[in-house]
C-alpha cells in the first residue's frame, strides 16, 4: 500500500542550493575508504538521493536502513555488494533558508580521514541524503525497511544515549561481529538492531546473542593479508578474527532481519534512467 501524505511531505525537501553545490565527500567505512573520484556529479547525486527519498517515502518508511558502495564494485571482495549503511529517518529538517522541512536525514558512523580523527577510529555523524549518495560508486542502493514495530524502537532508540553507548570507536575494516573490540558501520547497524529487537543495551549480550543467531558474511582473504595486513592499513585490524574472517553485509543484515521477522521488505533501488524526472 503507498503512503501518499508521507511520498507528498518529501516534495518539500529539495532545497534550492543543494543540486549545484559540490558536495564534500566524506569518509566512507566498510570494506572502502575515501572514493577516488566522484560516480555522481552534483545534479545526478541530487536527483538519486530525491529518487530514494521518494521510494522510502512510498513504502512509508520512518525508519529504514541504506546500503551504498564506497569503491568500484569491481574493487569490492566476492560476496560483498555494499561497503556502507546507515539509517534513514524521517524527520524535521532545518534547510539553508532556515525552514523547516520534512524528510530524511542518515544516521552513520565513520571513520576518522587522518586529521581531524585518526582513520582507525570512528566516528558518529548525522547527515543528508545528498552527502550519503555523494559517496556512492555505484548506480543503486541496498534497502532494508524494518517492520513498524521495528521502526519505532529503532526511532526511540537511535534517539536516546543507548544509541551512542553502542558505538565502539575502535574502526576495523572487516570488524567482526562477535566481538566487542572493533566496530565499523554495517557491525554498528546490527548492534543497533540487535539492541531494539532484544532491548537491551547488554553490548556483552549482545554479543553473546548475536554468536547465537546471526550468520555472518565470510571474507575470503590469503594469509599475507591476515599477517601482514595490519602493518599496510591500520583499520585492517585482525585481532578479532578467527580461522574465518567474519563481517556484516547487506545480503548477511537482510537474512537475519527477514529469518527473524524484524523487516517489512528489502531490495536494489536501481538509479533512474533520468533521476531529474522524478514525480515533485
Amino acid at each position: 500500500m503507498k503512503h501518499v501524505g508521507l511520498a507528498a511531505l518529501v516534495a518539500l525537501t529539495a532545497f534550492p542550493a543543494a543540486a549545484t553545490e559540490t558536495p564534500h565527500p566524506v569518509a566512507d567505512s566498510g570494506l572502502s575508504g575515501r572514493a577516488p573520484a566522484p560516480h555522481f556529479t552534483p545534479v545526478e547525486a541530487a536527483g538519486f538521493a530525491k529518487q530514494i527519498e521518494h521510494d522510502l517515502a512510498g513504502h512509508g518508511a520512518r525508519v529504514a536502513i541504506v546500503f551504498r558502495a564506497g569503491k568500484p564494485r569491481k574493487d569490492l571482495p566476492d560476496g560483498i555488494a555494499y561497503t556502507h549503511a546507515a539509517f534513514w529517518v524521517y524527520s524535521d529538517i532545518t534547510g539553508s533558508d532556515g525552514k523547516t522541512y520534512k524528510g530524511y536525514a542518515s544516521y552513520n558512523l565513520y571513520q576518522g580521514d587522518g586529521k581531524t580523527a585518526a582513520v582507525d577510529q570512528s566516528y558518529l555523524a548525522q547527515d543528508y541524503p545528498l552527502d550519503f549518495v555523494s559517496g556512492d560508486q555505484a548506480d543503486d542502493v541496498g534497502t532494508i525497511i524494518p517492520t513498524p514495530e521495528m521502526q519505532r524502537r529503532l526511532l526511540n532508540l537511535i534517539q536516546s544515549p543507548t544509541y551512542q553507548k553502542l558505538h565502539v570507536p575502535s574502526y576495523s575494516l572487516v570488524s567482526s561481529p562477535f566481538d566487542a573490540r572493533h566496530q565499523n558501520c554495517t557491525e554498528f547497524v546490527l548492534d543497533v538492531v540487535s539492541s531494539a529487537a532484544w532491548e537491551t543495551e547488554d553490548y556483552g549480550q549482545i554479543k553473546a546473542d548475536l554468536k547465537a543467531w546471526f550468520t555472518p558474511t565470510i571474507i575470503h582473504a590469503n594469509l599475507f593479508q591476515r599477517v601482514f595486513g595490519p602493518m599496510v592499513d591500520p583499520r585492517l585490524k585482525m585481532d578479532d578474527q578467527g580461522d574465518d574472517v567474519e563481517t556484516v553485509s547487506y545480503e548477511s543484515m537482510a537474512a537475519f532481519m527477514r529469518r527473524y521477522d524484524l523487516m517489512s521488505e528489502t531490495y536494489v533501488l536501481n538509479r533512474a534512467p533520468s533521476t531529474l524526472a522524478v514525480a515533485p
